[in-house]
């Protein structure tokens, strides 16, 4: 049983390992931006609320990106564990995260943090080609991860949750890091 989180700056590799992990540890890979287009494309009661934000340009509040995970990590194939993604984003959402799992009687293992230099990032970012991807775009993004997912590091940090991972490696040693760190936390 694993019940994880991964996170870090954008294209520190977020996506790419928790498929990875997702696979291994036989847990189902939580992605807020996915449970948002599924929600959306479905038109269930939580996405067309969420849509009517997303359509106004405006960021989908908390409460609404709490129901969404609720919803989601009831869902029995959760039960033996789960690695979430993209979420939390900021030190209140990770309250609010803790208030849920509490709700539904489980449990965070760890936290994966994937630590990559901003230089490395913007390259990295730069390279995939992508339209919205300017190096204007890409440093302010950054500057957001570091305003406001950053405190994560010490939140967790304080809780003994979190584990660092130099994502700067090939995906294949990030990914041998992230098993060796979670053998020493994970039960059995």
């Amino acid at each position: 049983m694993a019940s994880l989180i991964i996170f870090g700056p954008p294209g520190a590799g977020k996506g790419t390992q928790a498929v990875e992990l997702s696979t291994r540890f036989a847990v189902p890979h939580i992605s807020t931006g996915d449970l948002f287009r599924t929600a959306v494309a479905e038109q269930t009661a939580l996405g067309v609320k969420a849509q009517d934000y997303l359509d106004r340009g405006e960021l989908v509040p908390d409460d609404l990106v709490i129901d969404l995970i609720r919803e989601r990590l009831v869902q029995p194939d959760t039960q033996p564990g789960w690695l979430l993604d993209g979420f939390p984003r900021t030190v209140p959402q990770a309250h609010a995260l803790d208030e849920l799992l509490t709700s539904i009687d489980r449990g965070l293992d760890r936290v994966i943090n994937l630590v990559v230099p901003d230089e490395m990032l913007l390259e990295r970012l730069l390279g995939r080609g992508r339209k919205d991807d300017s190096e204007a775009v890409i440093c302010r993004r950054l500057q957001v991860y570091h305003d406001q997912t950053a405190p994560l590091i010490r939140f967790y940090g304080d809780r003994h949750q979190l584990t660092d991972i130099d994502g700067s490696a090939a995906v294949e040693d990030v990914t041998e890091a992230i098993q060796a760190a979670l053998d020493n936390f994970l039960p059995g």
